[in-house]
């Protein structure tokens, strides 16, 4: 036991040369630890739990913790020391297992993994079973692969993965009609169909030679418009190129094909705390699987850890498919960590290595938009537009943003323009809606259209704050104020800390004499324009003369028509 615990001192002092400073004592390096995994600072939770393995290395807690820190930071050669000392000390930790398996895995001792996975001192049922498959494929026992695959299908909500992964297995060792056997098949358990799974079958059928058919298979799944990878699949298709098989290239390959699959499968229904320790085991047997690299970026970023996710992205390297992929995320990335110049640096060296890529325009006038830059991001915007080749519907959106832009820099016409083509493109989005809608009311133009079309934007989203707000300004704007009350009331009950929302329901309130209710809402208004993004488009001067002086007054002074009850001839 002391051998041990000295084996596991020795292999994690070495970590804490540039360790932060802590209070002295175990107390202070848990605590620090602690609080550094509740915000998911992997890094510096895992050299606080190593400072605090250090004084106490017998601490079961502590093993833990610095095992799951190193291993959401996919840092295994530091994880792997702490996992041997609890399996010898009989700690039960799945972990642990995870950390021991895959280690296993990476240096392809496959009676070892196989007894792991007899003595159910593996990850779950799902990984086990599969991995034990590609274990015993490696071993050179396809019979015994074949065996382990069909028992995992026998799970009806696992018969899909083990499906796919029993193809993969055929394939790599040559039996290709019957993988196309699996692959083409469709129906309830049928092999699962996502995107590496198409692609498997597209090299499958290349290797059969019959690309006329995988090009049928790839326009199905992926229609007409294709980013970088999938264009060059199909050019290499149509040039009668054979692609080579190489969505799993060994048994460790298809382990880690089995963790990136539950990564991805646990995506959105899992904790993010939890779907990145497989990805992270993916990546390791690994290391140059795009798809996990960037599925762990991805996660990395919905965490909050934008420098670790935006060190993640660069590792896709320059010459893949995926490349504009990850630089988009890695723009996104650092605009989120509030870094925006250097999104806009990332996106513009983009916009030159991948010019004749929409998306990547779209993006960068994205990011200009949120930055205000009105009219730089109406010139991307028409960038992108310039290289589709033919209309299709996911233009609707680049029509709406432009419109918003043109809006934004008092060009009402072309905004009017974009703003009817988006509804041309894909009729009935209730954002494009209330906003054209809105608009339209704000020039004074068009009411009785305007006001249809956020009426039927509400009835579409009856649930968005801010189109029932539209309705009930609209409603106020026309001087149908008794009819604008309630809808405006909605408005607040579904966005309660919003400055214009409840600035709104304070004038409508003020139009219908509730005047102690107006200056009530319009206080609320004044505590909350100093927060969120709405705040922006608040005015506190004008409240704050409300307040002072009354709604009528206000107008008055603004030159603005006065309140007027609409009659049966407005």
């Amino acid at each position: 036991m002391a051998g041990s615990r000295f084996a596991i001192v020795a292999a994690l002092v070495a970590q804490l040369a540039a360790a932060p400073v802590v209070a002295e004592g175990l107390a202070g390096a848990y605590l620090a630890g602690r609080q550094a995994r509740y915000s998911n600072d992997f890094e510096n939770a895992a050299v606080y739990y190593t400072q605090a393995l250090t004084r106490d290395p017998g601490n079961p807690s502590l093993m833990e913790a610095a095992v799951l820190s190193n291993l959401s930071l996919g840092r295994l050669d530091r994880a792997l020391p702490v996992a041997r000392t609890m399996e010898e000390q009989g700690l039960k930790s799945q972990l642990s297992q995870m950390v021991l398996l895959a280690d296993e895995a990476w240096n392809n001792r496959y009676d070892d993994l196989l007894s792991r996975i007899a003595d159910k001192r593996g990850i779950g049922t799902l990984v086990d079973g599969l991995v034990a498959g590609w274990a015993h494929l490696g071993k050179g026992a396809m019979s015994d692969a074949i065996a382990a695959f069909d028992e995992a299908a026998k799970d009806r909500g696992q018969r899909s993965f083990a499906m796919y992964h029993k193809a993969l297995a055929l394939a790599l060792v040559g039996d290709l009609e019957s993988a196309e056997e699996i692959l083409g098949a469709s129906g309830p358990g049928s092999a699962v169909q996502t995107r590496r799974g198409v692609i498997a079958r597209l090299q499958v059928l290349s290797q059969l030679d019959r690309n006329e058919q995988a090009l049928e298979v790839l326009d199905a799944a992926f229609g007409q418009t294709l980013d970088p990878e999938l264009s060059s699949l199909r050019d290499a298709l149509a040039a009668g190129e054979v692609l080579p098989f190489d969505i799993v290239a060994s048994p460790r390959d298809g382990m880690a094909e089995v963790l990136y699959a539950v990564a991805g499968a646990l995506r959105g229904e899992a904790r993010d705390a939890d779907t990145i320790l497989f990805v992270r085991l993916a990546g390791y047997l690994r290391p140059g699987h795009v798809d996990a690299i960037l599925l762990t970026a991805e996660i990395l970023e919905d965490m909050e850890q934008y420098e670790l996710a935006a060190e993640t992205y660069r590792k896709v390297p320059r010459d893949h498919g995926a490349f504009h992929a990850a630089e988009l995320g890695r723009a996104d990335t650092l605009r989120r960590s509030g870094r925006p110049d250097a999104a806009i640096e990332v996106l513009e060296q983009l916009a030159t290595s991948h010019g004749d890529l929409p998306v990547v325009h779209s993006s960068l006038g994205d990011l200009f938009r949120t930055l205000d830059r009105y009219e730089d991001a109406a010139a991307a915007y028409d960038r992108a537009l310039a290289l589709f080749s033919e209309e299709d519907q996911s233009q609707w959106f680049l029509y709406y943003a432009r419109g918003i832009c043109h809006e934004r820099i008092d060009d009402w016409p072309a905004a009017e323009a974009d703003f009817r083509k988006a509804l041309e493109i894909n009729p009935g989005r209730p954002e494009v809606l209330n906003y054209l809608g809105y608009s339209l009311v704000e020039q004074h133009q068009k009411l009785d259209e305007a006001l249809a079309m956020i009426e039927e934007a509400v009835a579409a989203r009856p649930e968005s704050g801010y189109i029932v707000d539209s309705l009930g300004w609209v409603l106020y704007r026309l001087g149908r104020y008794d009819e604008a009350v309630g809808h405006m009331e909605r408005a607040t009950e579904l966005m309660p800390v919003d400055p214009i929302v409840n600035d709104h329901l304070g004038d409508v309130y003020w139009a219908v004499g509730r005047y102690r209710e107006a200056e009530f809402q319009w206080k609320r208004a004044l505590s909350f324009a100093e927060y969120g993004d709405a705040a922006e488009d608040a005015d506190p001067d004008r409240i704050r003369r409300k307040l002072e002086v009354g709604l009528d007054q206000v107008l008055e002074e603004e030159g603005a028509p006065p309140l007027k009850v609409a009659d049966d001839d407005t």
